[in-house]
């Protein structure tokens, strides 16, 4: 992300073009790099954008919305709640496992990568798309939640019968930047260890979402790994 024309997959760069050189966009471009220089940021400058880049805006059925990427070394790789191979699952992935495993019978893996779910349309998106090394939180209010905000916007605009699943607080936030009567919005309480047992478990989220493509004939999300 050297530059104010990011390394973002097609579809999603001409929806997005007028973002890029908004001034927001242009300040965040500063700080990553400025940034850089002295820290170390999670994902990797090709990871940014992976979300956009294995789920095509055409292609979107399902948006898992992540508060920021995960901070550890070597958990993000630019997809909401996933882990690169070789990587042990965090608590909040293994959460979510657990809830699969008991809505649809899901075998859990001994990975966390979730990359398979994208390729079948499921965006994996964080409301913040980078992070300082071991300090959670710490490039929020920086610009990337304008973004991130766009691009709900834009889906909810552009396309029609995509499933949000909002996970706590942070993410049912967003619900007003949804068209509720275009689109389909999944609540519960987010997966983390904190909270997960106030909502998140039991809540049939796989399932009710693979009921939901059906209804609207379409293909429904595979969810094994």
């Amino acid at each position: 992300m050297s530059n104010v024309n990011p390394n973002i997959e097609e579809s999603w760069k001409n929806i997005l073009i007028d973002e890029f050189s908004k001034e927001y966009f242009i300040t965040l471009k500063q700080f990553l790099l400025e940034e850089k220089q002295t820290q170390t940021i999670y994902p990797k400058g090709n990871e940014i954008f992976a979300a956009f880049n294995h789920t095509p805006f055409d292609k979107v059925k399902v948006v898992i919305l992540g508060q920021d990427p995960y901070h550890g070394t070597g958990q993000a790789h630019g997809l909401s709640f996933s882990v690169p191979e070789g990587v042990k699952p965090p608590p909040s992935l293994a959460n979510i496992y657990k809830e699969l495993n008991s809505d649809i019978n899901f075998q859990i893996p001994k990975h966390g990568n979730l990359t398979k779910w994208t390729e079948q349309g499921v965006l994996l998106l964080n409301a913040t798309l980078t992070v300082r090394a071991n300090q959670a939180g710490s490039h929020q209010n920086k610009g990337w939640e304008y973004f991130t905000d766009c691009v709900i916007k834009k889906i909810s605009e552009q396309k029609q019968n995509v499933i949000f699943l909002l996970w706590g607080r942070y993410a049912q936030a967003k619900e007003t930047l949804i068209d509720s009567s275009k689109h389909f919005i999944l609540k519960a309480a987010h997966p983390s260890p904190f909270s997960a047992y106030n909502g998140f478990m039991g809540c049939k989220h796989f399932s009710k979402t693979n009921e939901l493509l059906k209804k609207n004939n379409l293909k429904e999300i595979d969810w094994s790994l």
